[in-house]
């Protein structure tokens, strides 16, 4: 790419210095011979401050949002207000844009975001063959797994992704939007096809300080698929998919309002005549604009059903049926982490669960009582260095609903963790609830699980929530290897050989 290039594709005002480069990165480590680098302000590092070693690593000029410069370290500057923003635009434009010819479904919202992704990519595996999914979970190509450091890559990595998927075949690509990638700019550059919303509770608010910033780096992507929609070079079919039962579904159908699909009661996509399936799941009756059919999601608790309606909605949308839509749902056994059974000889149940928001916990718990003859005892913390509003929340909401509560730590990062158990305590007691009577706080994770596990009787559940499918633990500032599932396995296997 030269300079005349990316002065069309930022429409930048004035002619730059003549130079050409093949890459584009915001991290000076990725920088090689021929690169633009992305200087990025950040609350805690500047881009600019590794400008110096980008040059030293052949970088062709540099990209900021500095307005009085031209030339740093010798190297042509480009000023541009949103760097990352550019990142986006030029990476993708580097390879090809494949996003042009894909369906993509970005999903966005506190809670559900991953279980929802999980359900509509398997609807789109199986009636549009193969599907990959961007997400918490990881990146999946369409069969090959990579790990995922963000919930959403930033702007290169995922134009990467997107030119592998192409190159596998893969027509639809559905991936989880968090509010920061969203806030960030970091999925600039990719065409939406569909923007799905799930839900909006409390989270996040160490970064974005309230809940209507919060709100409004969410539309952003509702925002992103209008834009696509009024372009003349929309492909394919553009919409909007809200769930009807939240307070703010109607800020985001008021994005598209003629554009829009609800779901949940009383919306355009319901699910009626709802009655429990053998084990754990739903049956109810798939009412849609695109026709009606019988259905069944095999996941745990109503918070699933709407998981699954949203599914079925971007599904149809794209022109899949009613019934392969009710197929796929029906393909999913489990989504890794969420509300997962962990089976030894014990006589009750174990469930592993993501739930790390007051609205998540009260959604896993109510899925418990109803599977659960028993008591239900909850092992759940808050993590470090993040919202610190949530924390009494889950403590109250483990109050109201559990009969029995382990308060632990989740990940601490450099807080301290006492600190935090300290915070989730509050509400526990704001509900009267006693410790040493209610509950317990145990800062161990791992002795915490053991504990839930002895205290467990016959036609008892332990939830643990918090970590669901997350293979570590953030201790300080490095990551030490734990897995719920495996722990408990563990306990349960010592008391239950």
């Amino acid at each position: 790419m030269i300079q005349a290039d990316l002065v069309s594709l930022l429409s930048l005002p004035e002619p730059l210095p003549e130079f050409s480069f093949t890459s584009v990165t915001e991290d000076s480590r990725r920088v090689k011979a021929g690169s633009l680098f992305i200087a990025v302000p950040g609350g805690k590092i500047d881009g600019h401050a590794y400008a110096e070693a980008a040059v030293a690593a052949g970088a062709a000029a540099i990209l900021g949002d500095r307005p009085d410069l031209r030339e740093l370290h010798g190297l042509p500057y480009i000023y541009y207000a949103a760097p990352r923003r550019a990142a986006g635009l030029i990476a993708h434009a580097l390879v090809g844009n494949p996003t042009r010819r894909q369906s993509i479904i970005g999903i966005t919202g506190t809670n559900g975001k991953t279980s929802t992704a999980f359900l509509t990519q398997q609807i789109l595996a199986l009636s549009r063959g193969a599907c990959a999914n961007f997400g918490t979970l990881g990146y999946d190509l369409g069969g090959t797994w990579v790990d995922a450091p963000h919930t959403t890559p930033f702007g290169e990595d995922l134009a990467a992704l997107f030119l592998e998927v192409e190159k596998r075949a893969c027509s639809h690509v559905v991936m989880e939007v968090s509010s920061h990638a969203l806030d960030q700019e970091r999925v600039a550059g990719i065409a939406y096809n569909v923007a799905a919303f799930t839900n909006l509770t409390q989270d996040h608010l160490d970064y974005h300080l309230d809940m209507e910033t919060y709100l409004r780096a969410k539309l952003k992507l509702f925002e992103k698929v209008a834009e696509e929609l009024r372009s003349e070079n929309k492909h394919g079919p553009c919409f909007g998919v809200v769930n009807a039962e939240d307070a703010a579904a109607p800020h985001f159908i008021g994005i598209m309002p003629e554009n829009s699909y609800t779901y949940g009661k009383g919306g355009d996509v319901r699910a009626e005549s709802r009655k429990p399936s053998s084990g754990t799941g739903t049956v109810f009756h798939l009412v849609s604009p695109w026709g009606d059919c019988e259905a069944h999601v095999r996941l745990a608790g109503g918070h699933n059903v709407l998981n699954a309606l949203c599914a079925a909605t971007i599904a149809m949308g794209l022109g899949v049926s009613p019934e392969e839509a009710a197929a796929g749902l029906a393909a999913v056994q489990k989504v890794p982490g969420r509300f997962e059974a962990v089976v030894g000889n014990q006589p009750f149940q174990v469930i592993v669960d993501y739930a790390h928001t007051d609205d998540g916990l009260r959604n896993a718990l109510r899925a418990a009582r109803a599977i659960c003859t028993g008591n239900i005892i909850v092992v759940f913390g808050c993590g470090g260095d993040r919202d610190k509003g949530k924390r009494p929340k889950m403590g109250s909401v483990a109050a109201e609903l559990a009969d029995f509560a382990i308060v632990t730590s989740d990940n601490p990062r450099t807080e301290d963790p006492f600190r935090i158990l300290l915070d989730v305590e509050l509400g526990l007691q704001h509900l009267g609830k006693r410790k040493g009577e209610d509950y317990f706080v145990i800062e161990s994770r791992r002795d915490a699980i053991r504990q839930a596990v002895s205290l467990a009787t016959p036609g008892d559940l332990v939830l643990i929530a918090g970590k669901g499918h997350e293979t570590y633990q953030i201790i300080g500032k490095e990551r030490h290897h734990f897995d719920d599932r495996e722990e408990a396995l563990a306990a349960l296997e010592s008391l239950y050989p």
